[in-house]
């Protein structure tokens, strides 16, 4: 196998002008976002010092997430999805002035934190589906797996920067300053989102409703692929996704130095698998892996919990983020294959769900079981919890284990709607 044949697959970039758009706002949007991923939790710690402080920050945005995130799948099928996209950008951006002005009252306020945590969920529960809908509409059917890489290289990127910077800041300039890079890359972000072509729905396109979205809920049901792939992912991310413990995790390894490269280290992982993703455009077995994938996810985490030594910590964080990755990849490419435009928003906002209810989740079941039993017990016991759901989900879904891109009916049929499209344009 060549060099060139394990590089990322560049096709996405060169052929779209929108992807490039989206690719580049997203990165700024990230950076700036794991910048007060990191300042948020470790400022309610300060005020607070409580684990269940930090965890039920899952619980605030829990509910805005499953309510607007399932409105937002059905928004995004009956709007423009740009105008979705910028909207929420620029509340976003407003919503990290909120945290700027709190940062520097001479006493800072606990609720507030969790008031903006709220708000934050409900705007990118609104604007993840109008996101991953229209990147199934921009991007050709054939390079739908290259642009799932290409997204998770740059998501990786910020995540790597963000969190690593933001400890830095946090400790010598203060929470202000995290939350000011923040504003300023919202900013930018806003002003490329308007430079997007307009996405609008479908001359037939139904206004949101419950009916709507039952529509795409028993569309999920009917497919055990889809729902094999969103099982998975929520087990996995319930049962270990120990965020929300690492400012103690940190303290009990007596490296608080660390924290920062604790939150980033997933990521780190991440984009090694993404440089060297060129062969994920040759699979066609894209169900093997989100299942295998996600079980690596957990063996990390697993040992991640049961070492001492904060290096190897990081060693073992860093390849569930490559575990995470490698599942990732399976997950978006089923959804973009198989899921037809009419319903892409909808369905998007049940994937918002699916990978990101699990982790809100996770960040409460983390925080309490750490503060019963301990920081790295709660860690490497989510982790085996996470393999042993994953294989008895394999067990019970085989559709999943064997989805073939080349043979499924679902995937034919969107390939077939595509080739169309591109034609009669």
């Amino acid at each position: 196998m060549s060099l060139s044949s394990l590089l990322p697959d560049l096709s996405p970039w060169r052929s779209t002008r929108d992807f490039r758009l989206l690719w580049v706002q997203g990165l700024v949007t990230y950076f700036g976002s794991f910048m007060a991923m990191v300042a948020l939790p470790l400022q309610i710690k300060e005020l607070t010092d409580s684990p269940l402080a930090v965890g039920a920050m899952g619980a605030v945005e829990l509910v805005p997430l499953v309510v607007f995130g399932l409105y937002g799948g059905a928004l995004a099928d009956a709007v423009d999805r740009r105008k979705v996209i910028l909207l929420s950008e620029a509340a976003l951006g407003l919503l990290a002035v909120v945290l700027l002005v709190n940062a520097l009252l001479p006493s800072p306020l606990l609720w507030p934190l969790y008031v903006v945590a709220a708000g934050v969920s409900a705007l990118s529960g609104l604007q993840r589906p109008a996101l991953d809908s229209l990147m199934a509409r921009i991007v050709p059917h054939d390079q739908l797996t290259a642009a799932a890489a290409l997204n998770s290289f740059r998501w990786n990127v910020g995540a790597i920067a963000g969190p690593s910077l933001a400890g830095l800041v946090v400790a010598y300039a203060g929470h202000a300053s995290a939350y000011a890079v923040t504003v300023v890359g919202f900013t930018v972000s806003v002003l490329l989102c308007i430079r997007l072509s307009p996405a609008p729905a479908a001359h037939d396109a139904e206004k949101p409703s419950l009916k709507g979205l039952a529509e795409g809920a028993r569309y999920a049901w009917s497919r055990p692929v889809l729902l094999g792939t969103y099982a998975v992912d929520m087990a996995a991310m319930f049962f270990a996704y120990p965020n929300a413990v690492f400012p103690f995790l940190a303290d009990e390894l007596d490296a608080e130095w660390a924290l920062g490269l604790m939150y980033a280290a997933g990521a780190v992982g991440s984009l090694l698998l993404g440089l060297t993703s060129g062969w994920t455009s040759r699979v066609r077995r894209h169900g093997l892996l989100v299942v295998f994938g996600a079980a690596g996810w957990g063996l990390a985490i697993t040992a991640a919990g049961w070492f001492s030594n904060v290096w190897v910590v990081l060693g073992c964080l860093a390849l569930a983020g490559a575990g995470d990755m490698v599942s990732g990849l399976g997950r978006s490419t089923i959804w973009n294959q198989t899921i037809p435009d009419e319903l892409r928003g909808r369905l998007a906002g049940i994937e918002v769900l699916s990978y990101s209810v699990g982790p809100q989740l996770g960040q409460v079941r983390a925080g309490a079981a750490a503060g019963w039993t301990g920081t790295r017990p709660a860690i490497w016991s989510g982790g085996l919890a996470c393999v042993a759901s994953v294989a008895v989900l394999a067990a019970a879904l085989p559709r999943l284990v064997s989805y073939d891109a080349t043979t499924d009916a679902d995937a034919r049929l969107r390939r077939e709607r595509d080739a169309a499209r591109a034609a009669s344009s």
